[in-house]
């Protein structure tokens, strides 16, 4: 993975000191030893790493650029090609100001600064596959992919948000623009920063825009769909020895086959699978595997790689990270690296693109019920629903009503774990006076009705674009990847197939209660129909299963939850209570939160900040 980072300060006079930004790039590399590129003025210096890092500096312009940038523009193009990405970004700039973002594409992070103007910019690829950080420290613009190449600079108080706190055992992650360190904030998928005269501004420089009411033929959609998928996975393996997680889902299977035909030669395949009931798919991994003639591999995880990969994983994440299924990915990449891989490529991207979560079909059986008339619910439907036995189908119809009479996206997040316990009876009461229990609610509304859609399938998308994709399933891949000193890139995220998705008829993502319809039907004649039609399933831990079969594994959980305890954040009863009977009664739903207060507590742990 790798990344960017740096500072620019237009009144600062006399040559940078050069510790800075040597101490600033010590986290870009640690994890895969990519080389470091450097460069800097008297008004600033920046460094990056990794794959497609490049550097321009003239005296008068600052660049960095990390990542797989491409410019449309066909000047620019052609100058990016002779000259390097990051003189021609320097040279657009000039010419159009922030608008030559309107010609950048690709997986990349920028960061610019034009020393004649005494001005800055820095932005993130649309989808937020590179992320970006950044805090103004007196006069100074301090950035960086990761909260520590920020903190490396002198006078950054390392202190937690504990509103990030809050919002990461709701969310199990920290969702932008916030981040866990006071005065820190990330920029948001497809947004810039400019930095003028002291003041920092951000907006979006692209959205998704949905178009809803297209017409095309539907062979020709079809054609236009398998030609971009095609063109994204030839992009993303065009360099590397590559190879592509196969978990035996529709995306990974599409992406292996995908790989074999643009290469002309069996894909390397890794699959990782569990010894535990109702949590390995190892099976349809094979499937996949036979169908398209890969050269497969596989590993089985056991608790015991569990507890053995915690520390290594809250060590890899600038702020706490609880998504457990990132456990099986650092293994599924290991895999890979020791196989001699490069570059792996994922299928993340097309649940949140085609319409392929479940909670999208439950959802649309909830406005089955919600788009009636009110005065025929309320005058009519509900006086009678709730007449009393509250049992059998009848209490059935009563919490359909309850669920179903929710507003969006109330009603969307409405089994969050944290809701459902109680925030008064996790949290110690002085931490939860100070932080807004309505924030994650407040996040989630903002970015369901600010987006640019009308159906609730789009909307649906574009929650799902921010908070599952770009704050949770992208960096528990990208950084997984990096522990294991390997690149991920996401084919199903290229700039084609998000546009093809984008105007994508709605009732082809989700028809009635059948999930990514389009694709699927696409999709015939190339995938095996095993995988076409299998139940949706995912790439989770049976981290709770596990915690009352391993001795080890449970030790680890319940020690790491006792020296919670301590630090004034979850109430002391609330844990005895989570691990003597919550997670007795119900190992994989409250596990879940046993691993996320577990990481939480490693986390703090390696990065000793004032709470």
């Amino acid at each position: 993975m790798s990344g960017l980072c740096g500072w620019f300060d237009r009144n600062r006079r006399g040559a940078p000191d050069p510790g800075i930004i040597a101490k600033m790039a010590v986290p870009l590399n640690r994890f895969d030893g990519s080389k470091l590129r450097g460069a800097s003025t008297g008004s600033g210096a920046v460094a990056t790493a990794g794959s497609g890092s490049d550097v321009f500096e003239d005296g008068e312009w600052l660049v960095a650029v990390w990542g797989d940038a491409r410019l449309t523009d066909p000047d620019l193009a052609v100058l990016a090609r002779r000259d390097g990405i990051a003189r021609a970004l320097a040279q657009g700039y000039a010419l159009k100001g922030n608008a030559v973002l309107d010609s950048l594409a690709g997986a990349c992070t920028l960061a610019l600064m034009d020393g004649r103007r005494g001005e800055a910019m820095l932005a993130i690829d649309r989808l937020g596959t590179r992320p970006l950080s950044y805090r103004v420290v007196g006069d100074t613009l301090v950035f960086g992919s990761t909260l520590d190449a920020i903190a490396a600079f002198p006078g950054s108080p390392a202190r937690i948000n504990r509103q990030a706190i809050y919002d990461y055992i709701y969310f199990h992650m920290i969702p932008a623009p916030h981040t866990v360190q006071t005065g820190v904030d990330r920029l948001l998928p497809g947004s810039l920063l400019t930095w003028r005269d002291g003041k920092v501004e951000t907006r979006p420089y692209w959205e998704m825009r949905f178009v809803e009411n297209g017409r095309r033929p539907i062979p020709e959609l079809k054609e236009a769909f398998l030609s971009a998928l095609r063109e994204g996975v030839r992009g993303a393996a065009q360099d590397g020895v590559v190879g592509t997680f196969l978990s035996g889902g529709t995306d990974s299977s599409t992406v292996a086959g995908m790989l074999g035909e643009v290469t002309g030669k069996p894909a390397r395949t890794y699959s990782i699978g569990f010894e535990a009931q109702g949590y390995d798919e190892m099976s349809y991994a094979r499937i996949a595997a036979r169908h398209f003639h890969t050269q497969h591999h596989e590993y089985y995880v056991t608790p015991a790689d569990v507890a053995a990969a915690v520390p290594r994983i809250a060590d890899i994440y600038d702020q706490p990270f609880g998504n457990s299924s990132v456990v099986p990915t650092y293994f599924c990449a290991k895999l890979a690296k020791e196989d001699g891989v490069e570059v792996l490529l994922g299928g993340d991207g097309g649940d949140e693109l085609f319409g392929g979560n479940a909670r999208y079909a439950k959802q649309h059986l909830y406005s089955l019920y919600s788009d009636l008339p009110r005065t025929l619910r309320k005058a009519l439907i509900e006086p009678l629903a709730f007449l009393p036995p509250e049992i059998g189908i009848v209490g059935k119809v009563q919490r359909y009503i309850r669920n179903a009479s929710l507003p969006m996206p109330a009603r969307y997040d409405n089994y969050n774990l944290l809701e459902r316990l109680g925030p008064a009876n996790m949290f110690v009461p002085d931490f939860l006076a100070t932080v807004d229990m309505q924030e994650p609610r407040t996040l989630l509304a903002l970015a369901y009705h600010g987006a640019h859609a009308g159906t609730l399938i789009n909307r649906m998308l574009a929650l799902d674009l921010r908070f599952t994709l770009a704050d949770n399933d992208l960096p528990k891949v990208s950084r997984a990847c990096e522990l294991a000193g390997i690149e991920a890139r996401y084919p199903l995220l290229d700039d084609a197939v998000v546009a093809f998705s984008a105007g994508l008829p709605p009732r082809l993502k989700l028809k009635g209660t059948r999930l990514r319809y389009f694709f699927k039907e696409s999709l015939h004649g190339f995938l095996p129909e095993e995988i076409i039609t299998k139940p949706k399933h995912g790439f989770g831990l049976p981290f709770g299963p596990w915690l009352q079969t391993h001795r080890p594994l449970r030790q680890l959980a319940l020690d790491s939850l006792a020296d919670l305890k301590s630090r004034g954040i979850i109430r002391p009863e609330f844990i005895d209570e989570l691990t003597s009977t919550h997670v007795e009664s119900h190992a994989g739903y409250y596990g879940s939160m046993v691993w996320v207060l577990m990481m939480l507590e490693h986390w703090l742990k390696r990065h000793p900040f004032v709470i």
